[in-house]
């Protein structure tokens, strides 16, 4: 597929083979819970952070935000407590999280265009697992990076490049969809085209190239772009 846009809204890929997508933000709006988790972990190990210092941290994965947070590695006893409380916190809110704006139009289209769908997050499987079912998405996102492929999480290319490796195709040929500068940074180390989502309510995205609202605006320009 040529994705040929005719506004700065998209990047082009001439040629399109795969949509690799975030999770968090990007297809479920969960960023706000997951901040909240984080929050109420750290308080179980009796270190106090307001929510606003926490939120624009989120997009990390926990190799990344702990010691970000704490200034120790997430393989320490404190940082096991502290993801082993993210995540404790985190799953009694995943019912209440609803999917973004257009999230299973986006992925229907690409599946009847032929495109590799991977999910490329920086998120513990069970809980991805989890949110994608409650999305209502599970069904359509079959190829999923495992958090056991990669040695480090975004905004290291690790993970871009594991998704990468389970569609099939090259860097040149694949396009991105996050919603964090993290996300960005991850893209670019990888050498892969990107969107950002401002559906996720991440801060700093105005100096990223290619910004659009959520996935069902995505899923106008795509359509725009490729007929």
């Amino acid at each position: 597929m040529r994705l040929s846009p005719q506004t700065p809204a998209l990047p082009a890929v001439p040629d399109l083979r795969a949509l690799l997508l975030d999770l968090d933000g990007t297809l479920a709006d969960s960023n706000d819970a997951h901040a909240r988790a984080w929050v109420q972990a750290l308080a179980d190990q009796d270190i106090t952070r307001e929510e606003s210092e926490v939120r624009p941290l989120i997009g990390m994965g926990g190799d990344q935000l702990v010691p970000a947070l704490t200034g120790e590695s997430d393989r320490s006893e404190l940082g096991k407590a502290l993801v082993q409380g993210w995540q404790d916190h985190f799953g009694p809110m995943i019912p209440e999280i609803a999917p973004l704006g257009g999230a299973r139009e986006l992925l229907e289209w690409a599946r009847t265009q032929g495109l590799k769908v991977v999910l490329a997050s920086s998120g513990e499987d069970d809980i991805v697992d989890a949110l994608l079912e409650q999305i209502g998405v599970g069904d359509l996102v079959p190829l999923r990076v495992r958090s056991d492929e990669v040695q480090r999480t975004k905004p290291a290319p690790d993970v871009l490049q594991a998704a990468l490796a389970k569609a099939g195709v090259s860097a040149a040929q694949a396009l991105f969809v996050g919603d964090t500068t993290y996300d960005a940074r991850a893209a670019r180390a990888a050498g892969v085209a990107c969107v950002v989502l401002r559906a996720g309510g991440s801060p700093g995205l105005n100096t990223e190239p290619h910004v659009l609202s959520d996935p069902a605006e995505l899923l106008a320009e795509l359509k725009k772009a490729t007929s």
